[in-house]
């Protein structure tokens, strides 16, 4: 009966349109503009700030989930159905690649370096990193849990503001500690 649905479809394409928004900007956070290293805060802040923004803005049509490992966890929690997870996830990738293509193509090759693509910190092993990545991970799916569960009595507050600053947390500590960021 999904499949159907106008609202599906609608949901589908905030799911696409929002990653493709959410991968644009929070990539072009991380484009040096000017010599030197990324500022890891204006990193974090930014992906942060851009999540918060669009969960707002599309939270009630799909959720906007915005990343796959969230969409899993909802299909774990018995909160999507399988149909609409792949679906979302599909829509999830495809607009990551869209948002990182449109951003290619309109940033100078010289500020562009490698678009943000993440690298360990030297003395860093790929096993350590998966771990704290792992633990970021759960961290902002723990937290995306805590603040739309229905059943919690007594929420106070926007859950897009603390939805984008769990974000901002695992990107500032994933940065700083691994050089990655959330699920790269």
């Amino acid at each position: 009966w999904e499949f159907r649905s106008m609202y599906f479809w609608r949901a589908v394409f905030a799911e696409f349109f929002a990653t493709m928004l959410f991968v644009f900007f929070g990539l072009g956070f991380t484009m040096r503009w000017s010599p030197g290293p990324v500022n890891v805060l204006l990193v974090s802040l930014g992906f942060g700030f851009v999540l918060a923004a669009l969960v707002q803005a599309v939270g009630h049509v799909s959720g906007a989930h915005l990343n796959p490992a969230v969409t899993f966890a909802y299909l774990l929690g018995a909160q999507l159905s399988i149909f609409r997870c792949v679906m979302y996830m599909v829509a999830q990738l495809l607009g990551a690649v869209a948002g990182a293509a449109v951003l290619y193509g309109v940033t100078p090759p010289s500020v562009r370096g490698n678009l943000g693509l993440n690298t360990l910190h030297a003395g860093v092993g790929l096993g350590q990193g998966t771990a704290v990545e792992i633990f970021l991970t759960l961290q902002f799916v723990l937290c995306i849990f805590a603040t739309t569960d229905i059943r919690r009595n007594g929420f106070m507050g926007s859950a897009a503001i603390i939805i984008g600053f769990s974000l901002t947390v695992g990107h500032f500590f994933g940065l700083y500690y691994t050089g990655c960021g959330m699920n790269p």
